[in-house]
């Protein structure tokens, strides 16, 4: 099992249609706000588009000594020199390929919505999964019913996997997914569409501390 320390307890991920201001300029506000860990997601980008993109992230969060987890391509994440990459889970196949070119210290993780999931990704040698949707979101409408934190726990358990909770998380109800087992949250919507991002990732770190 990896013993690869995840980069803080809030991955942000990243859309640049629900983001109020220019993805950049709210990439930088997370992580003013305290977020160590960025997915950079947005995938319906011409490829030297999201490239350059890619670039300007990298360049932002290194800066701010955090981490850039590329969503679903591994040559992209490759040719930046990510710190790691976030494959689909329909892609396990992927994983020792990713381990092998990104090399040892690379962060590599997978989207899962069942433990047996979970557990598949485990044996491949993934860092960790997300588990989605733990609450009912706009943005997971496709995969069945909200799983609740319950999903968390029987995961962590069975697999010994690290779990982050994908989905619906907020800093309302993320306390039941650190309870549960999850060790970080992921979260889209509300620090993307915040008239104050840099506020709202210090609520959702904050949230996260008092969870503890």
């Amino acid at each position: 099992m990896s013993a690869r320390r995840l980069p803080g307890p809030l991955l942000v991920v990243t859309d640049r249609h629900g983001s109020a201001r220019p993805l950049v300029d709210t990439v930088a506000a997370c992580l003013d706000g305290g977020t160590r860990w960025i997915w950079f997601r947005d995938r319906d980008m011409e490829p030297g588009e999201r490239r350059c993109l890619g670039a300007r992230l990298r360049d932002l969060t290194w800066s701010a000594d955090a981490a850039l987890t590329i969503g679903g391509d591994l040559d992209l994440a490759a040719d930046l020199g990510a710190d790691g990459v976030h494959l689909g889970g329909d892609r396990l196949d992927q994983i020792r390929a990713a381990r092998a070119r990104l090399g040892p210290t690379a962060l590599i993780g997978v989207s899962a919505h069942t433990c047996a999931e979970i557990a598949r990704a485990a044996a491949e040698g993934v860092d960790y999964a997300t588990l989605s949707p733990i609450f009912a979101s706009a943005s997971k409408p496709g995969y069945g019913p909200a799983l609740g934190p319950a999903a968390i726990r029987k995961a962590v358990t069975r697999t010994g996997l690290p779990v982050v909770a994908l989905g619906g998380v907020t800093s309302g109800t993320l306390a039941g997914c650190r309870a549960a087992g999850a060790v970080a949250v992921a979260v889209m919507g509300a620090p993307m569409r915040a008239a104050d991002p840099a506020a709202e990732t210090r609520r959702l770190i904050r949230a996260w501390q008092h969870a503890g």
